[in-house]
């Protein structure tokens, strides 16, 4: 075996443990522990705690109505949660909108220095001790917060993630129905992860923490969340999944918009790997280390390159070596590749073909990477701010 086909097996190997191998081990591992430990229900019922919803807005003014009234509808006593929006740099009609609601409590500056900074500023004029951070654009049900606070009567949960989910329809486009697959999967492994040890960080769309445990983020933190509550994961305390608390938002509007999100999701990724390299540490945090390279750092750097070296390793071998082994990897490559030209073709369209999705997105979430260095590079420190990508 020479050293193209050892490259060639071992980029193999690297990208199927990220996109499937971690998912079957973790769900083995999940269930032998279940069968070996019964899960102890046995924690306190303390009294309700008060409990701040805290929305970063910037010019929101088309979904402000709609996020209000999703907010009014939430079962949990109303003396008891407190809606606090920041609209910081806001130039629209989102603050006039605002203060026609009563529970609406806004704190507003003229500077737009991105959500991380609006948040440090508030967060320390927040009494309650547990908040719940949801976007704008997204709508959570009506037991999201009863079901988060729930969470934390186990004193080791330092941070609640609820679940994502996108609006699909039986007709979708490739950028929302993409997005919509996507996330059924990661919400299979963020519930392994949680059901293991720890969820492996928090999307925006809903998560909750400890008041005593926020730690002010950088400025120029791109994925805030995530690394806020990897922050508190490497403090001791976990993260847990909450798949019935959920927020729901439509998918981008066309894949260049979701274009956008890929590059800064990838982007704050590899920042993200930086920021929280001491949980790079076996020793310290042998279970989450383990979670981390798996679920994140992997696709966040190797595994994009592994997999677009492949197509290329693979034709090279043929050529030296015609082993039927390498040529039927090659024809299932090329496969594979024509599906995704043809899901492409699909973009702008909606089609009741899903199946035609997965390629297609699969490599477009990939590629992705690459451009997202390149922001990361270009990106002006101490800037957290981005063009959003707009949603159906």
């Amino acid at each position: 075996m020479n050293v193209l086909e050892i490259y060639f097996w071992l980029a193999l190997l690297i990208v199927f443990y990220t996109y499937l191998g971690y998912g079957i081990i973790i769900f083995c591992l999940v269930k032998v522990k279940e069968l070996l430990l019964k899960k102890d229900k046995s924690v306190g019922r303390d009294e309700l705690p008060e409990v701040t919803l805290l929305i970063a807005a910037y010019n929101e003014e088309d979904i402000i109505d709609e996020k209000m009234q999703n907010c009014l509808q939430i079962r949990y006593p109303e003396d008891k949660l407190k809606i606090v929006w920041v609209t910081d740099g806001s130039n629209d009609s989102t603050n006039v909108q605002l203060s026609q609601y009563d529970r609406a409590k806004v704190f507003f500056s003229p500077e737009r220095k991105g959500k991380s900074a609006a948040i440090n500023r508030v967060v320390p004029l927040i009494e309650s001790p547990i908040i719940i951070l949801t976007d704008a654009n997204t709508m959570i049900n009506d037991l999201s917060v009863s079901l988060i606070v729930e969470e934390f009567q186990d004193s080791k949960v330092g941070c609640v993630a609820g679940e994502k989910r996108i609006s699909m329809s039986d007709k979708e486009s490739l950028s929302s129905g993409g997005e919509g697959i996507y996330w059924k999967y990661e919400s299979f492994l963020k519930d392994m992860d949680s059901r293991l040890y720890s969820a492996v960080g928090a999307a925006g769309e809903l998560f909750a923490i400890r008041r005593s445990l926020y730690e002010e983020m950088p400025p120029d933190i791109l994925l805030d969340d995530f690394v806020l509550s990897m922050k508190i994961a490497a403090r001791g305390y976990v993260i847990r999944y909450c798949k019935e608390a959920y927020a729901v938002e439509q998918g981008s509007v066309n894949i260049n918009e979701e274009r956008k999100r890929k590059v800064r999701i990838s982007a704050g990724g590899i920042q993200s790997i930086l920021v929280l390299a001491r949980i790079l540490n076996p020793v310290k945090y042998p279970t989450l280390f383990f979670q981390y390279i798996s679920h994140r750092v992997l696709r966040w750097s190797i595994t994009p390159v592994a997999l677009f070296s492949l197509l290329p390793v693979n034709a090279a071998i043929v050529i030296i070596n015609p082993h039927i082994i390498y040529i039927s990897m090659l024809a299932l490559q090329l496969l594979f590749y024509s599906l995704a030209i043809l899901g492409k073709k699909t973009e702008g369209k909606e089609t009741s073909v899903k199946i035609l999705f997965v390629p297609y997105y699969f490599l477009f979430m990939n590629y992705n990477v690459f451009p997202g260095i390149v922001y990361l590079i270009r990106k002006k420190r101490g800037d957290g701010t981005w063009e959003k990508s707009r949603r159906r």
